[in-house]
This record gives structure tokens, C-alpha cells and sequence, in this order.
């Protein structure tokens, strides 16, 4: 395999996943900093306090990068370290460690791909509401032009929101994530904010004129297929197909929510203002696909939305309990390239949590992991051949972290993080991985 030239070759983190430090040098508290420290909301009661300390090690770090021959890293600025508030007072020292992280990030050759929003509304805006408010859309647009004029200059690839459909679903939906809700109203106003916030994002990114600059959104899809050919498992999965594939984007590129998914949920839709769908489809330089695994769906009359998943006996499956269906990102790269046209995409998460264990010589050997790479490489490469416009791929996570819901039980990383001690130990994966950059540069 060897991919065209310029290909970039990163992995991705998130702020809260591995910062650490959330309240240092006056940052404001967000909702995951609240809902954390929620009895009940994480496993074994964990929280980002800590995580990866890369608030601290941030130079170590890139040191790691820099051994797994990355030319690329996707990281996302916590806004409550910039806007402590959300809105108004800038706290400049929180600004100023992503301004030395940038820096950093070009000395060493790596190009910074820039997450505005990773799920970590400030608490303070979450009081007002959070994303079921209108008004934070404009927040948000006012934060990204904040970092326009900062960091503008020096980071050539922005996105605006992070699996925006997670934020919805999980955060206002089923309460899984932040900020903890369980109401389809305030889902469905929150997935409309969200499009709105990024399409003036993307409006404010414009009107600075960055030359050397370019803006995306990054959004999680994948197959969703049906269990079998019955009529009922048909309709579920393509139900499910527009609500998880489809919501977020026709949006963007047609100006309009799939009709499948709005008649389901009828008096709950989004109710769009005359002006909203033209700045929701402001023009977008490139798209980010985070890919997992593929969804198979039976329809079952017994659930509260008519389906089920089907788990698929005799398949290898991560600790997350997702199906490894590495032919699933080659399916969905393929499918947004014909359906939304030729749009230059990016793999921006692609990863795996399994059991990883060090030896008593403290090396961490993780074969499944490699294979996992592998196989997901061969299918974006695939997927170039066909003629999909692919730039780059992400692997999720360059390190252990806090997995969110799941605290520090689920480890993705290249590089094993002893939590207690904070050291850093490249398991084999990423061992190969870097291997395999070498090798794309001969």
C-alpha cells in the first residue's frame, strides 16, 4: 500500500480526555468537569482531574509524536480554558497553552488539526440552557472567531464540532454523556444549535480571510444494515441509516433533514428560522469520518423505537463491545463520496479498545491492534483507488485516556499510560504503525 504524497498521517485526542488540570490558571469548569464529579455518571467514579496530565507534559508528548513519525495531530481546545465563562473575558493563559502546543506541534513538523468543540461546553452556558439554547450557536461563533484571530495564522486544518449526532443522542437524548439529559425536545432544538453554531463558525472563518487555512466538520458514521431482507429489518435500517449517517450532513450539503427521520419524530423536530439552513450549508473545505464499526438491525416491536441491535456471533468484537468491520470504512467512505460529491475527506478516528496488559519487563504487546490498523488501512487504501478524495487518517487515540462514560477502563492508545505514574510505553501497535509511516516515506 502505498498512499498519494502529502497523505497525512496523525492520531487525534480530545482536551478532556487527557489534559488534566481542568481548572488551572483560571480555565472554567465544563459540563464533563460537572457530570464527572456527578456520583453514579462514571465507572469505578473517575474523572478528568488528571487524565493523561498532557495540560503539563505537552512536550513530552510531542516528543512521542515525533518517535511515531506523525506529520499530522488532531486535538481539540478546551473553550472553558480560553472563555472560562463561555463568552466574554478571555483568560489568556489558557489560551496561551494552546498557542505553545501549536508552536510546538509546527517545530516538530506536525501539522495541527484543530477540534473547536469536543463535548466540553462551559458549565456556565449549560445554566443557560447549553446547546437546546438558540443563542448558543452565536457563543459558539464568537469562541471560534476568538481562535481565528489567534491561532489562524499557524493552523491550517479547523474543525468546527466533534460527532455532533453524539452530542445529541447521548448528551440530550439518553443522558449517557454530558450534560446528562433524557428529552427529545431539547435533543432535537440541541442538534439544530449545533448546525447552526458550526455553519457560523464556518461564516466567521470566512470573514477573516485565512488564505492558508481550511475549516470541516467532524462527524461519526457507518453502515447500517439490516439483519435480514424482511421488510420490517429493511425500514429499521434505513431509519437508523438516516438518523445516524444522514442527519448531520444532508443538512450541511442539501439544506434540509432526511424527511424519515423528522416524520418519526414529528411534533419534537427542529423548527429552522427562515435564514438558518443557508448558514448551516456554508461552505466546507473537507469532512471528517470517525469510523468504528457497522450497526446490524432487526426490527423488534418491543423496543421503544421498533429495532435492535443484532449481535454477530463468531466476529471479533473490542472492549467497547463493537463489531471489528474493517470493510465498513471503506462502505461509508464510498457512500459519502457519491452521495455529497467530491468533497476531500479525512479519516479522523479510527481505533479500538482491547485488554491491554504489560509484561513484568513493562512492554505492552497488543496484536489484535495491529491487525486492526492493518485492516483498516487496506480499506481506506481501497477507497483511494476507487476514487474517494481521502487526505489523511487519525488513529483514535495516540494514548490511554479517559474513555468518558467509561472513566480509565477502555485503553485505545499507541502509547500505554500508567495512569499512577503518568508514564508513557509504546505498545506494539504503535511500534508498527510508525513503521508503516517510515515505510510510505521511502
Amino acid at each position: 500500500m502505498q498512499f498519494p504524497q502529502g497523505f497525512l498521517w496523525g492520531a487525534a485526542t480530545a482536551a478532556y480526555q487527557i489534559e488534566g488540570s481542568p481548572l488551572a490558571d483560571g480555565a472554567g469548569a465544563s459540563i464533563w468537569h460537572r457530570f464527572s464529579h456527578t456520583p453514579g455518571t462514571i465507572l469505578n467514579g473517575d474523572t478528568g482531574d488528571v487524565a493523561c496530565d498532557h495540560y503539563r507534559r505537552w512536550q513530552e508528548d510531542i516528543e512521542w509524536m515525533k518517535r511515531l513519525g506523525l506529520n499530522a495531530y488532531r486535538f481539540s481546545v478546551a473553550w472553558g480554558r480560553v472563555l472560562p465563562t463561555g463568552r466574554g473575558v478571555v483568560n489568556h493563559k489558557g489560551l496561551d497553552f494552546y498557542k505553545r502546543l501549536v508552536d510546538g506541534l509546527l517545530r516538530a513538523g506536525i501539522t495541527p488539526m484543530l477540534t473547536l468543540y469536543h463535548w466540553d461546553l462551559p458549565a456556565e452556558l449549560q445554566d443557560c440552557g447549553g446547546w437546546a439554547n438558540r443563542d448558543c450557536a452565536k457563543w459558539f461563533a464568537d469562541y471560534a472567531g476568538l481562535m481565528f484571530r489567534e491561532l489562524g495564522d499557524r493552523v491550517p486544518l479547523w474543525a468546527t464540532l466533534n460527532e455532533p449526532w453524539v452530542v445529541m443522542a447521548l448528551g440530550y437524548l439518553w443522558g449517557q454523556h454530558a450534560p446528562g439529559m433524557r428529552d427529545i425536545g431539547a435533543a432535537a432544538k440541541a442538534g439544530h444549535h449545533l448546525l447552526l453554531g458550526h455553519g457560523k463558525a464556518v461564516q466567521a472563518f470566512r470573514a477573516q480571510g485565512l488564505r492558508n487555512a481550511q475549516i470541516g466538520i467532524v462527524t461519526n458514521l457507518g453502515p447500517q444494515q439490516p439483519a435480514s431482507n424482511s421488510p420490517q429489518d429493511q425500514m429499521v435500517a434505513a431509519l437508523w441509516h438516516n438518523f445516524i449517517n444522514r442527519y448531520f450532513l444532508d443538512p450541511i450539503f442539501r439544506g434540509e433533514y432526511p424527511d424519515t427521520v423528522i416524520n418519526f419524530i414529528g411534533e419534537f423536530a427542529p423548527k429552522a428560522a427562515p435564514d438558518d439552513m443557508p448558514i448551516i450549508q456554508s461552505r466546507i473545505d473537507f469532512l471528517g469520518v470517525n469510523y468504528y464499526t457497522r450497526n446490524v438491525l432487526a426490527y423488534d416491536a418491543s423496543d421503544p423505537i421498533g429495532s435492535r441491535t443484532v449481535f454477530q456471533e463468531g466476529k471479533l468484537h473490542t472492549e467497547m463491545g463493537w463489531e471489528v468491520y474493517p470493510e465498513g470504512l471503506y462502505e461509508i467512505l464510498k457512500w459519502v463520496h457519491e452521495e455529497y460529491g467530491e468533497i476531500p475527506l479525512y479519516i479522523t478516528e479510527n481505533g479500538a479498545a482491547f485488554p491491554d496488559t504489560p509484561t513484568p519487563q513493562g512492554e505492552v504487546d497488543d496484536p489484535l491492534r495491529v491487525d486492526y490498523i492493518r485492516a483498516h488501512l487496506e480499506q481506506a487504501y481501497r477507497a483511494i483507488r476507487d476514487g474517494v478524495p481521502l487526505k489523511g487518517y487519525f488513529y483514535w487515540s495516540l494514548m490511554d485516556n479517559f474513555e468518558w462514560a467509561f472513566g480509565y477502563s477502555k485503553r485505545f492508545g499507541l502509547l500505554y499510560v500508567d495512569f499512577e505514574t503518568q508514564k508513557r510505553t509504546m505498545k506494539s501497535s504503535g511500534r508498527w504503525y510508525a513503521e508503516f509511516i517510515a515505510g510510505q516515506r521511502r
